[in-house]
């Protein structure tokens, strides 16, 4: 057989778009065609004066449109392409339209722009073709660009070329130039359009103008699917989860079914709203409709189950995923981490990260937030490293969570550090530096760093003056708090309950437990459980029952079955010395079914992190545990150390109390920490409850004595022992 010309390479101006050599595609589908031979000696036939028949009776047009959708590769095409060259009639429209069309759909799309820039006048459907394309890829600024070319040449849009005009507008997201779009709309006659009109409405919404797509919404006479589907992910996409659902009531009341586009939107308004009743009854909706393996639905799915607390189904429909994208990883890692399983979540982390995915400032805050919740050191100072080789070094909110996690972690100096070496400094980052001081009660080094805060122009937020406050009231500033809590007005700051609650906490500590009772009582706002609980502690603190009393009789009104108030009311009877009232309040919590938290305490070892409870005999190494506490226990008697008999909740003889108070979960905790770490080793401790009294004086003088600093994070705030100081001035 005769070489094919398609065996050289092409001497013309489309010749570097083809291989050397091409396997003849069309050869494939010529016997669906009645023709005396290849289309080579076809051409022959086509070319003699021989056949005029032949000539006049195939169509060039239908023969090669059906090659060009058969095509599955780039190379098909090429081929193609390459005989209407030979043939001459590369100045086909139509068939110039369908090789576009067809190299954007195998995602060939800068082929398919070489080969549209080829043709000299191409017609309203070849720019409706390119146009898709861009649009098809989110290539949203070359599908604009090659509009405004399209209105400079006089070319009209139809009613093909506007919406894809508007998704890149959306895209972009250029407001203005799709209110230009819009107009034109109007002029060109597409006002009753219901694919323009749909393209119209989901431009307003991506471009966060809700109402003007509702307008639009509101004026169409036929509505689709597509419609409905446009106003519910506006909705759900502008915060508006309420009206997102509202509306999705309302499409399904009109009879219109809806897809799963649709029903991602609706997902997602259920998460926000967390509300994983009515979130199930859509899952139910999917799987009817065959749609549970649907990528976005599954995505959808698994954020929603992971932020209303069920990771374990969210777990599941994530390891439905054979590859799972970022925005999945990141809907689990997040859910781990916001639900209290913070371990699981840096876990998870590594295992991305591990299989060389790239993460995002999501990702990274995400997992950022975990490692602060586990309160290791050693994790936060990995993490820390991480992020300073990565791509979010510079990444603002990525540095306040790991201020942040420096801060939880117990080393505030390292959180300084961070906030140092922060470019951009927002108002964000001020304030977790600020929230970070007062957690570990360094309320001078907060006003400090507030002074600044205002020097460098950047105003404060609620979280700033909470931040503040926390930090005065862990510091006993009263005065200090007590003036920036009203200067919170000048900056149109309204306080909110927490920071009621500081003030009334940083004044009952203090012992103005009368101003603190009247500042309540001309609060603007409904006291709540936070003000309540606060003047309740400060009456334990200072011994004033028949205030604690009310208080309290407040906090059972708001909350009757919290165990948290019951006890605090007992440790106030207790604290006086009132053991009848003990044993009511004990027989009130048996009736309601309630049970005290039980304490413990973690201590991080070589970056693991050991548990205990009082009393807790059930360490391998426990001989020696209790063998180091009994040596710190007479070493502390022999220093003059008297334990503190308020410290027991219980009426106990002497020697039980004694006991009771030396194998709190704390002491164990250090005794574990001194048989296992070199001497000058500094131990950290995280403790559920707060410290009592007897283990923070104990502590204090076990820091001199061992020569040891001892940071131990209570319920409140760290607490820095060394050299028998704490860094809190004996004022938690």
């Amino acid at each position: 057989m005769a070489s094919s010309p398609l065996l050289t390479r092409i001497s013309h101006p489309f010749s570097s778009l083809y291989p050397t050599k091409i396997t003849p595609f069309y050869l494939a589908t010529e016997q669906s065609f009645k023709f005396p031979s290849t289309p080579f000696n076809f051409v022959k036939h086509l070319s003699s004066n021989d056949n005029p028949t032949i000539f006049h009776n195939f169509n060039f047009d239908s023969f090669y449109a059906n090659l060009i959708d058969n095509s599955s590769h780039k190379i098909n095409i090429t081929q193609v392409h390459a005989k209407l060259l030979l043939l001459g009639i590369q100045q086909n429209g139509f068939l110039v339209s369908k090789l576009v069309n067809a190299a954007v759909n195998l995602g060939e799309i800068s082929y398919a722009r070489k080969v549209f820039d080829k043709f000299p006048d191409p017609d309203v459907f070849l720019w409706n073709a390119i146009i898709r394309g861009y649009s098809k890829y989110n290539l949203f600024a070359s599908a604009v660009e090659m509009y405004s070319r399209m209105q400079v040449l006089w070319v009209s849009p139809d009613g093909y070329t506007l919406p894809h005009v508007l998704k890149a507008c959306g895209g972009i997201p250029s407001f203005r130039m799709g209110q230009q779009v819009h107009g034109q709309i109007f002029r060109l006659g597409f006002e009753k359009d219901v694919f323009v009109q749909n393209g119209v409405v989901a431009f307003y919404a991506k471009c966060g103008k809700i109402a003007s797509a509702k307008v639009v919404f509101d004026r169409l006479e036929i509505r689709n699917v597509v419609s409905w589907t446009s106003m519910i992910s506006g909705y759900a996409q502008n915060g508006q989860p309420i009206e997102a659902l509202r509306f999705f009531d309302e499409m399904r009341s009109t009879g219109v079914m809806p897809d799963w586009i649709a029903l991602v939107s609706v997902i997602r308004a259920h998460t926000d709203v967390e509300d994983l009743e009515h979130g199930k009854s859509i899952h139910s909706c999917v799987i009817k409709m065959g749609l549970e393996f649907e990528p976005d639905l599954l995505i959808a799915l698994t954020a929603m189950y992971a932020k209303c607390g069920q990771v374990m189904v969210a777990r599941s429909f994530f390891n439905l995923v054979k590859v799972p994208n970022l925005i999945l990883w990141n809907a689990m890692i997040s859910g781990y981490a916001k639900n209290g399983y913070a371990e699981e979540a840096v876990k998870l982390f590594r295992d991305m990260i591990s299989h060389n995915i790239k993460t995002d400032s999501i990702t990274a805050r995400s997992a950022v937030l975990a490692c602060a919740q586990v309160g290791s050191f050693d994790l936060a100072r990995w993490m820390d490293n991480y992020i300073s080789k990565s791509e979010h070094k510079d990444d603002v909110f990525v540095n306040s969570a790991l201020i942040d996690m420096f801060a939880k972690c117990g080393n505030v100096d390292m959180a300084r550090m961070v906030f140092n070496r922060t470019l951009d400094k927002d108002v964000v980052v001020w304030s977790s530096m600020i929230v970070g001081y007062g957690l570990h009660g360094r309320g001078r080094e907060a006003l400090d760093l507030y002074q600044l805060m205002r020097q460098s122009g950047v105003s404060p937020n609620a979280v700033t003056f909470l931040g503040l406050l926390t930090a005065c009231n862990h510091s006993g500033l009263v005065e200090d708090g007590w003036q920036l809590f009203h200067c919170m007005k000048d900056y149109g700051i309204e306080p909110r309950h927490q920071h009621y609650s500081c003030l009334v906490d940083l004044l009952g500590r203090s012992g103005y437990l009368d101003q603190a009772y009247d500042f309540i009582m001309n609060m603007p706002i409904e006291p709540g459980v936070s003000v309540w609980g606060a003047l309740l502690s400060a009456c334990k603190i200072h011994r004033h029952v028949t205030l604690g009393e009310y208080a309290a009789e407040r906090l059972f009104s708001l909350e009757s079955y919290n165990t948290g108030h019951y006890v605090q009311l007992s440790n106030l009877y207790a604290s006086a010395r009132m053991w009848d009232r003990v044993a009511k309040i004990r027989v009130l919590m048996r009736e309601k079914g309630l049970s005290k938290d039980l304490g413990y305490s973690l201590i991080e070892i070589n970056g693991k992190l050991e548990a205990f409870r009082v009393g807790d005999k059930s360490h391998p190494r426990s001989k020696e545990i209790f063998e180091e506490l009994e040596s710190l226990e007479r070493r502390l008697k022999q220093a003059g150390f008297v334990p503190d008999r308020n410290s027991s909740l219980h009426d106990l003889n002497e020697e039980e109390m004694e006991e009771t108070l030396c194998n709190h979960s704390e002491r164990l905790a250090i005794a574990f920490g001194l048989i296992s770490t070199a001497q000058g080793t500094t131990l950290r401790i995280t403790k559920n409850l707060r410290a009592c009294i007897n283990c923070h004086s104990a502590t204090k003088l076990i820091s001199k004595l061992v020569n040891r600093e001892i940071i131990v994070r209570d319920a409140n705030r760290f607490h820095h022992f060394k050299d028998g100081v704490c860094s809190c001035g004996d004022y938690w």
